[in-house]
This record gives structure tokens, sequence and C-alpha cells, in this order.
């Protein structure tokens, strides 16, 4: 069973900077990228950034490219998103998902942990 515990979130001025991590446990063998996903309050969770743990090709939302960097450890099984140039509009729950091998869907997630951006 694949365990995803984030850490890292925090409150941050804007433009400041944050760096969430994402540790994975348990059957990793059956995923092969990793996501970041955010929701803000009244708003459907959207995509924000992934990576494959074999080749490390990465994938980001618009609005974050240029400002955010999704890394992996193979060794640790661990992804991080370094979030530079933080906005008061990057607010939101942030969680990691672990995407199925087999299905090709996100079907693993984290608990989240809150990224709050001031103005």
């Amino acid at each position: 069973q694949v365990r995803l515990v984030e850490s890292g979130g925090g409150l941050v001025q804007a433009g400041g900077s944050l760096r969430l991590s994402c540790a994975a446990s348990g059957g990793t063998f059956s995923f092969d990228a990793m996501g970041w996903f955010r929701q803000a309050p009244g708003k459907e969770r959207e995509f924000v950034a992934s990576i494959r743990w074999s080749g490390g090709t990465t994938s980001y939302v618009d609005s974050v490219k240029g400002r955010f960097t999704i890394s992996r450890d193979n060794a640790e099984n661990t992804v991080y998103l370094q979030m530079n140039s933080l906005k008061p509009e990057d607010t939101a729950t942030y969680y990691c998902a672990a995407r199925n091998i087999f299905t090709m869907t996100y079907d693993r997630w984290g608990q989240g942990t809150q990224v709050t951006v001031s103005s």
C-alpha cells in the first residue's frame, strides 16, 4: 500500500519561497510518476506539476512555469516542489499524488499541506 506524506507548507509573504516534500513508501513499484495538485477554498483541485520516476520528464501548469520546479530523489522515494516568487493566488492546500502505472491515473494521495501567501 503506497503511503504519501507531505511536508514543508507554511505562511510566506508574496515573492517568497517554499519547498514542499513528499515522501513515498510501500509499493512504490506500482506507480510511474508523481504529481503535485492544489485546491484553494471554493475551487476545484487543479494539477500543478508532475515528474516521471524514470527519465525525470516534467510537466507544469502554465500559471507556475518559471516559478515552480518539481524534482525527485529516487533513492529516497521523495519528490520536491520548489516554489519561488510566490503569489497570493498560490494559496491553497497542496497534495502530492502517485500515478498508477497500470491505470495511468493518480489514485494515491497524501494528506495535504497548507501554503498561504500573504500580500
